[in-house]
């Protein structure tokens, strides 16, 4: 006779067999996590073009008023930030820092914008665009246009700041 405690001590074929493809799934994305992160401190970077905010090859920005300040946007009216880390001739926002903040793709234009606009190489080969030796990202956190939430973030390593003109 079964009794209800030796079918808590029978193991159930189907689900070992769930319970290893869940733990092999949970290991793919962590591994896929994994390698993003690492991208990082190797220099390799990658861009996300499924955000709203991701331009196209080439880029042409203008400028808005957003909180009493004028700040150079994308052509759909997203704000541009700088990364503190960066120099005028290397992002170092890659990996999973560049999913949040999308590269700007370069060269960019802007009609009656005061600087000098410049592209960098970007370490996955890419090119990004720069504005006075900075170079340039939207923000994903910034979901329409007209918002400037990463001016001031302390994020990814450093400080962003929205480029005023």
């Amino acid at each position: 006779m079964i009794t209800p405690l030796t079918r808590l001590k029978a193991p159930n074929p189907l689900r070992m067999l769930l319970a290893v493809l869940a733990v092999a799934a949970a290991a793919a994305v962590l591994a896929a996590c994994s390698s993003s992160g690492s991208s990082s401190a190797s220099g390799s970077g990658s861009t996300s073009t499924s955000s709203p905010v991701a331009t196209t090859a080439g880029s042409t920005l203008k400028t808005a008023t957003i909180g009493g300040a004028t700040v150079l946007t994308n052509a759909q009216g997203f704000t541009l930030y700088s990364f503190a880390p960066d120099t005028p001739a290397k992002s170092n926002c890659n990996g999973t820092c560049a999913q949040n903040w999308p590269p700007v793709k370069g060269p960019a234009t802007a009609s009656g914008v005061s600087g000098t606009f410049g592209t960098i190489k970007r370490a996955d080969g890419s090119t990004q665009a720069t504005f006075n030796g900075h170079p340039l990202y939207t923000f994903a956190g910034d979901t329409a246009p007209g918002q400037n939430t990463g001016n001031g973030l302390n994020a990814n390593g450093g400080l962003w700041h929205e480029i005023t003109t």
